[in-house]
């Protein structure tokens, strides 16, 4: 397997050679035609899926990301258009100036190269990750999990179609053999991809950042917290936590943790009303248990235990902490977060100013739902992931985030003294 694969991303790096010489009237046809041909391949697409969803419980919090339906398909058809209609990441001039020896000196923007994806059970990465790498002059490598093996099938098979429709090497988008063993000659594959880019579990990412000898960019896990301080208003902060916990349970935007300033546990029936309606299971601590007896449905609320904070549910489950202050509340959101998206509930300025300047995260709200957290929310056309790290990118990726740069010199005979 490792020859074969070895031999393959040799044809991608070939492939690879000619994307920056494509002009961006061109990617974008191809894009558009792409989100175009979804309708007509979605028959197909929802009978691949189909057959990923019979292997997997029904309730695996990573169901519902497996799952695909015509909503989504028409969803990622937009991305895709949007991602298409977006000004080129690449060819920007990001610094220029002339050196006093008169040598013209420029930082121009260009792409990485080879982007490789691993990611677990979500087949609209797939084309994701395509568009985005197209529209930035990458190619793509992709590891899948089994789970999501005949969805990414079935989409790669059209991109390819559609690839070679337009002019352009198929092998300018590689899917990997779903088998595990096929990661670790990807993670190894030095020279052969430039980055790798994993998506999926804490669990996954360690994985590939412990394992890696190609440079890795993380796009962590969503351990999200909310911070219900006493001036925080009743009916914003209901509405806010009601969003971020159940809009979409399952991505890593979600909410996990409450925590709660101790002054507003008489409100914690009412901002937690919603959340009974929706079947949540809250995991409280001492001070919110009794807060909740009588007020919270009895089958849904737990004494909490240690585990429940630090932990990303993927599912219909929430934490609560409760605290005394904003020092408090800044100290459990250092001990926990993944530095992915943190928020605080407030109407004091002064408090709300300093939770935004102190909290580490890559996206920080105040009086907003963490499931902005988002490249299509943000304006980005789609995103690769959201990093958490610190280096070359930070939340949401993107088309920018998918470059580098390299230096450019002009000059006209100079030589150094």
């Amino acid at each position: 397997m490792k020859e074969e694969i070895l031999k393959k991303l040799s044809d991608v790096r070939s492939a690879s050679r000619s994307l920056p010489l494509l002009s961006d009237t061109h990617i974008n046809e191809l894009l558009i035609d792409l989100a175009g041909r979804i309708p007509g391949r979605t028959p197909a697409i929802l009978e691949a899926n189909r057959l990923d969803l019979e292997r997997m419980d029904p309730s695996d919090p990573k169901y519902d990301r497996l799952m695909l339906n015509d909503e989504r398909l028409k969803a990622i058809a937009d991305d895709i258009r949007s991602v298409a209609s977006l000004p080129s990441p690449t060819g920007r001039i990001l610094e220029q100036r002339t050196l006093p020896g008169g040598l013209e000196l420029r930082r121009e923007s260009v792409p990485l190269g080879i982007v490789g994806i691993i990611y677990e059970s979500r087949p609209n990465v797939t084309f994701d990750v395509f568009s985005l790498c197209l529209k930035s002059g990458n190619a793509t490598v992709l590891k899948g999990g089994s789970d999501a093996r005949d969805s990414n099938i079935a989409i790669v098979s059209l991109i390819r179609e559609v690839l070679s429709d337009h002019g352009l090497s198929t092998d300018t988008i590689y899917l990997l053999p779903a088998e595990r063993q096929a990661a670790s000659v990807m993670l190894n594959a030095t020279g052969a991809i430039d980055v790798i880019i994993p998506r999926g579990s804490q669990q996954l990412i360690d994985y590939v950042r412990d394992h890696a000898s190609v440079p890795v960019i993380e796009t962590g896990a969503g351990i999200v917290h909310t911070y219900f301080d006493k001036s925080g208003d009743l009916d914003i902060g209901r509405d806010i936590v009601l969003n971020a916990k159940t809009r979409r349970p399952s991505v890593c935007n979600a909410l996990d943790t409450l925590i709660i300033h101790r002054d507003r546990l008489d409100d914690l029936g009412n901002i937690t009303a919603p959340l009974g309606e929706r079947h949540v299971i809250i995991y409280a601590d001492d001070d919110a248990y009794p807060a909740l007896l009588g007020t919270y449905p009895a089958e849904l609320l737990q004494k909490a235990e240690e585990h429940h904070f630090g932990t990303e549910f993927l599912s219909l489950k929430l934490s609560i902490k409760t605290v005394g202050n904003l020092e408090e509340a800044l100290a459990h959101i250092a001990r926990y977060s993944s530095m992915h998206s943190e928020a605080i509930i407030a109407s004091d300025q002064s408090v709300t100013d300093a939770f935004m300047k102190r909290v580490d995260a890559a996206v920080v709200y105040s009086n907003a739902s963490t499931a902005f957290t988002d490249g299509a929310q943000f304006g980005l056309g789609a995103e690769i992931g959201i990093s958490t790290q610190k280096l070359h990118a930070r939340g949401p990726m993107a088309l920018r985030e998918l470059c580098s740069y390299k230096w450019l010199i002009e000059g006209t005979g100079q030589i150094r003294p």
